[in-house]
């Protein structure tokens, strides 16, 4: 088959794009099922209560889904995709957990990190000192911020949950073209524009917190799904 150059970049042709797109959507949705029951158990085990709303059922899913879809088209069929691609359910579970209960579990985290390591050994450009190095580096500046920003309001500007997925997010970033960087400063920035929109709005207030995870989290997937057009 001769290899077309898809809009997005790439080797493999748009053809198998577009197959491995559909075939990971599907993909994407089961997985997304799982980390609803997923969110259910933790719930359980963590003695709070778990939403039933709609966005709380199939957001997991139909998001997961979407963005599975994406990185195959991005990456085509590759290694590396599932590699991504268990990086994304991750964010995804953070993304609903956090907004759900306000929560990023060391349950998620810790097995999240230790995955990322790995991961690190076998994903291209990114290697293990850049990855350890990056997660270390940037989880100890919001340590800082978060322990900063206690003493001076009083409370948790920042929670240590943050502290431990901006680690991860540089643990799967890196440092190389400034991944880091850019990952928290579109997180930074999604927060922002959505705290702005909602007191515009009048949905909410400028003393009301909103969680950092699912932004953070976003500005994370946007620099990974850019990567992976490398």
């Amino acid at each position: 088959m001769d290899q077309v150059a898809s809009p997005l970049g790439g080797d493999a042709s748009l053809v198998a794009r577009l197959v491995t797109a559909g075939v990971w959507l599907v993909v994407g949705f089961l997985v997304g099922l799982g980390i609803r029951r997923l969110t259910v158990w933790l719930s359980e085990r963590e003695k709070i209560e778990y939403g039933s709303r709609p966005w709380q059922v199939w957001g997991p899913p139909i998001l997961n889904a979407a963005l599975f879809a994406a990185f195959a088209y991005r990456l085509g069929p590759s290694p590396l995709l599932i590699l991504k691609s268990c990086l994304v359910a991750v964010f995804v579970q953070v993304v609903f957990f956090d907004f759900e209960h306000r929560l990023i579990l060391d349950r998620v985290m810790f097995p999240a990190m230790a995955a990322a390591i790995l991961f690190s050994f076998f994903t291209p450009g990114l290697g293990v000192v850049n990855s350890v190095l990056t997660g270390l580096a940037a989880g100890l500046l919001f340590l800082a911020l978060a322990l900063i920003g206690s003493a001076i309001y009083g409370a948790d500007a920042l929670g240590f949950g943050d502290v431990k997925l901006v680690a991860f997010i540089g643990l799967v970033t890196g440092w190389t073209g400034f991944a880091i960087i850019s990952a928290l400063f579109l997180g930074v920035l999604f927060a922002g524009v959505t705290s702005l929109l909602l007191v515009i709005l009048r949905i909410r207030t400028m003393k009301d917190a909103i969680p950092y995870g699912p932004f953070l989290s976003a500005g994370a997937l946007v620099v990974l799904l850019e990567q992976g057009a490398k």
